[in-house]
């Protein structure tokens, strides 16, 4: 059975997976680039390491979910990497969004030395990270997969092994391809309604039960009408995953028209000023008022 976890990655939704380990009764110990970040976490019994070699080797498991393919790389590979510093018949999970290939390499690399890897990006934002309730992608072996289980029911419900390595980050991208155009809709929907003169609270309560209905509409929405931009998951890092996703699709042979505008959208928005908010700033583009 795990018992210690290794957690690097403490942002909007790290913060919030880690507390629910605590909860559950995990020993979870913590490294980020400023100790100061991770203070709240240490102040409900986290255990601080002061660099990434020390806590891959003093857990049964290290999870990471950081910001970009190349933070993923930074820290599993090098001499003071995860992969290196970890020991044989430790479990890796990087729960970030990022490259296929790249969740491949880290698995090719993690067998060579007795290490068991799976790619878990997850869907839900700070929501689904504050209630333990995130979706997560998994690609990997079975058996690493059953063995981990438990620590990722702590910190999701909707838990499914896609196929082998690569195979939870292909599963995200197809979730963000679909997120892409879908904000697009929620964003024009609530313009219109509001030009229309309707009440566009009361308009949501009629739409979100009905075939429109989707996370973005019943959770983002309402932010967008009250005017709420704090970031549940990041305008730079939906770019991010975005950008991914279209490079991925070519690679494959795929046009994503959809994905095309909303990247193109969402990066106008970021040039306004707009890369640390939330993605339901994407409103803003839409109705000048905000």
């Amino acid at each position: 059975m795990l018992k210690n976890i290794g957690f690097i990655g403490t942002g909007v939704m790290g913060s919030s997976m880690v507390q629910n380990l605590l909860t559950a009764g995990y020993n979870v110990s913590v490294y980020t680039r400023t100790k100061s970040k991770a203070q709240p976490l240490l102040n409900q019994g986290a255990i601080w390491k002061d660099s990434i070699s020390e806590l891959a080797s003093t857990v049964d498991a290290v999870i990471t979910i950081v910001g970009y393919p190349q933070d993923v790389e930074e820290v599993y590979f090098g001499d003071n990497g995860i992969i290196e510093n970890s020991n044989k018949g430790t479990y890796i999970i990087d729960m970030t969004t990022s490259k296929p290939s790249l969740a491949v390499e880290i698995y090719q690399r993690a067998r060579e030395k007795g290490i068991f890897a799976l790619d878990a990006p997850v869907s839900g934002g700070d929501i689904g990270a504050k209630s333990g309730t995130l979706a997560i992608m998994v690609g990997g072996d079975p058996e690493a997969f059953d063995a981990v289980l438990p620590v990722l029911k702590v910190m999701g419900e909707n838990i499914i092994l896609q196929g082998q390595a690569g195979a939870g980050q292909h599963t995200k991208l197809s979730n963000q391809i679909a997120i892409a155009t879908n904000m697009i809709g929620v964003c024009e929907a609530i313009v219109y309604a509001k030009k229309a003169g309707l009440n566009p609270v009361r308009v949501l309560d009629s739409i979100t039960t009905g075939a429109a209905g989707s996370f973005s509409l019943s959770k983002l929405a309402p932010r967008m009408i009250e005017g709420d931009f704090a970031p549940g998951f990041y305008v730079k890092h939906f770019i991010k995953d975005m950008t991914i996703a279209i490079e991925s699709a070519e690679e494959l042979g795929l046009s994503t028209p959809g994905l095309a505008l909303s990247l193109e959208l969402y990066k106008e928005l970021a040039e306004n000023g707009e890369a640390d908010s939330g993605t339901q700033s994407l409103i803003k583009l839409f109705d000048s008022s905000y």
